[in-house]
């Protein structure tokens, strides 16, 4: 199985005396990938004994080792676990594995206190990694557990944070925490910032209702309030002015967003030089940079894990993971309302939005609701405040016309990518990404990387290419003539005649190379020219990403091919007003908006165009996940079926769909 250990690694028998161990099967498999068999009975030597970190049943293992003289593995869930806590099921995406301490326990040394009391800490690459790290953390509002909304308004920035903890949490006990410990810091937050405003945090498993915190409301008054709404952390962070914890995971992040916070405890980020501390280990005599300290606790230390490809990975692929799955949830956790969805369509949207609430499908956009309401986009004209669906620019292994469903979709509530006439979120995305950070720059590029590697289309369908004659190749691929993005986009050419007819008056000695669009091929969509002696060669039934590595040029009216030959660095000319023109990658003929005035790269056009803008979902997993898993179950021809009866809906659709895009795909 991908993942596994490789041959001839050295494995430890790992005894275990508490049942998440053996219930907890994402627990298991991270261990397992490390290099560790779970067993059950009494160890020998070289044999290895496993807790969960301070939890009420190691005291079993701890027994056990000492009477067998073996040593401990203290194992406890990684800084960025999941999107909830634990208690609600969910598995973890990461481990702390350490075999001579806990994190959170400060009266030995652990393996993490260690890295960053001995560790250089001083590799570019590294240190890069981790400012990276830590700035997407902050943009993507990340945290142990990261089923937050960052669209909440945060308070009036000027108060002061007071971080509840759970009650009697190992790292709560460990730092000698306690009601009386708790109240003190309260009493210090306002004593020593007089007049501000007091804001408790209360802790996730608390207003889930797992555990109790350790204020109440008793400790409220005209200046001290609590904070229970899924708010961003890091927005709560950024309207502080000070930050006062016993030994929260938040002070950690804190750090990271240039706070200086007071820890009443000893958690693993105090006294190396970025708390104000009112006690600390006195081994801790080194000073940190944030990067050094993120570096080590997020880098070096924790174990990862890769859910899609079962695998142990780096932080960053955990970034990816999250960043897909908590977009899904953020616009999911309410519930949607949703019209103008096609029968067929309606079971895959189902799977793509309806995890936390099922989608409620409607004929029209309801009244009242406390849920968004979605809109397939084209048929979304009366639909104001609706959010608009389509497809994504990688979508599947077959057609839409013939049924296929997609493994990425679009959402937009400000317009859709195709409509020009007015701005939208792939736009804004685009606009946004004129400058990109490194991380963002390497990321784009090796998802570029793999869709050339692999051949990748939208829809990742046709042949080998037919010998093609020597010369000036310009690839002319047709269009579905009613398609809506030639009616929105175009004003004078809107026929594939009249793009063939203007693609050889500008280059009467070039070889044209006429590619049909796929829906006209399949007999399902309108859109045959009405003089193909114009071109060249008609590559019928073709893979267009094939094609495209023997063409020097695209000429084209709003064609999806015309951005992925921008990705392969191929010259693109359009004389319609497609996403990807108006930024100075392209000759453009047609009119283009006027707004679309930032020049970004085609790395950055790329960024914007397959990881902001859509969602992906894996259809080995059923999971939200992010481009590059989606990319690879496309190169690897892993298909989401769609059964017989939709096969036959697709012959029906090919019989009656002839007008206005009816059926558009």
């Amino acid at each position: 199985m991908q993942g596994e250990p490789t041959a001839g690694t050295q494995r430890t028998r790992l005894f275990v005396y508490n049942g998440g161990f053996l219930t907890n099967r994402r627990i298991r498999r991270i261990l397992n990938l490390k290099g560790y068999d779970i067993r059950l009975g009494l160890p020998r030597e070289n044999d290895v004994v496993g807790i969960w970190g301070n939890s009420p049943t190691a005291h079993r293992g701890l027994e056990i080792a000492a009477r067998r003289k073996v040593p401990v593995l203290k194992v406890e869930d990684a800084f960025l676990r999941s999107l909830h806590p634990g208690r609600e099921g969910e598995p973890p995406l990461g481990l702390l594995i350490d075999r001579t301490g806990a994190h959170f326990d400060p009266s030995q040394p652990s393996d993490l206190e260690t890295l960053l009391a001995t560790h250089p800490l001083d590799d570019t690459a590294l240190l890069n990694r981790a400012r990276y790290g830590a700035e997407r953390m902050r943009d993507l509002h990340l945290s142990k557990y990261s089923a937050v909304d960052p669209t909440l308004p945060p308070p009036k920035p000027g108060y002061v944070l007071v971080v509840d903890q759970a009650r009697d949490d190992a790292s709560v006990i460990a730092s000698a925490g306690d009601d009386a410990r708790f109240r003190e810091m309260l009493v210090m937050a306002q004593e020593e910032n007089p007049g501000a405003r007091i804001l408790i945090k209360t802790h996730p498993e608390t207003v889930a209702g797992h555990r109790s915190g350790y204020f109440s409301d008793q400790d409220l008054s005209d200046r001290v309030s609590f904070v229970t709404t899924p708010i961003s952390p890091w927005a709560l962070l950024e309207g502080a002015v000070g930050v006062y914890t016993l030994s929260s995971q938040l002070g950690f992040e804190a750090i990271m967003a240039g706070h200086k916070p007071r820890i009443f405890g000893q958690p693993f980020y105090a006294g190396w030089g970025l708390t104000q501390d009112e006690a600390f280990p006195p081994r801790r005599q080194r000073n940190l940079t944030r990067a050094q300290l993120f570096a080590a606790a997020m880098i070096l230390y924790p174990t990862w894990y890769d859910p899609y490809r079962d695998r142990l990975c780096e932080l960053e692929t955990v970034l990816d993971t999250l960043e897909a799955q908590t977009r899904a949830w953020r616009q999911d956790y309410k519930g949607w309302t949703a019209s103008g969805m096609r029968l067929w369509k309606r079971k895959h949207l189902q799977q793509m939005f309806g995890r936390e609430k099922k989608v409620r499908f409607t004929n029209a956009l309801p009244d009242r609701s406390d849920r968004p309401h979605m809109v397939w986009a084209s048929h979304a004209r009366d639909a104001e405040g609706a959010v608009r669906i389509e497809d994504g620019f990688l979508r599947s292994k077959g057609l839409g016309a013939r049924l296929v469903p997609p493994v990425s979709l679009a959402t937009d509530d400000l317009g859709i990518y195709y409509d020009p006439t007015q701005p939208s979120q792939l736009e804004e995305w685009i606009a946004a990404r004129e400058t990109l950070r490194p991380d963002q720059e390497l990321r784009a590029e090796r998802l570029v990387a793999q869709i050339i590697a692999g051949g990748i289309s939208k829809y990742n369908t046709g042949g080998a290419t037919p010998n093609l004659p020597q010369g000036h190749r310009i690839l002319v691929p047709g269009q579905v003539e009613d398609d809506a993005s030639i009616l929105l986009g175009s004003s004078s050419v809107r026929t594939n005649t009249d793009l063939l007819r203007t693609a050889r008056e500008a280059n009467p000695n070039a070889v044209l190379i006429y590619k049909p669009h796929p829906d006209v091929e399949a007999g399902l969509r309108e859109g045959r020219p009405d003089d193909p002696s114009l071109a060249d060669v008609i590559a019928s039934n073709t893979d267009p990403a094939d094609l495209l590595s023997h063409v020097q040029e695209v000429w084209t009216i709003t064609s999806l091919l015309g951005f992925e030959a921008l990705l392969r660095g191929i010259s693109v000319t359009t004389l319609g007003a497609p996403f990807y023109a108006g930024w100075g990658l392209t000759n453009d003929l047609g009119t283009v908006p006027a707004r679309r005035g930032a020049r970004p790269s085609v790395l950055g056009l790329a960024h914007a165009a397959l990881i902001d803008y859509p969602r992906y979902l894996d259809p080995a997993t059923g999971l939200p996940c992010p481009a590059e898993v989606a990319l690879q179950r496309l190169s690897e021809g892993y298909e989401r079926k769609g059964g017989l009866s939709l096969r036959l809906l697709s012959k029906l659709q090919g019989l009656f769909a002839t007008h206005a895009g009816l059926w558009r795909r």
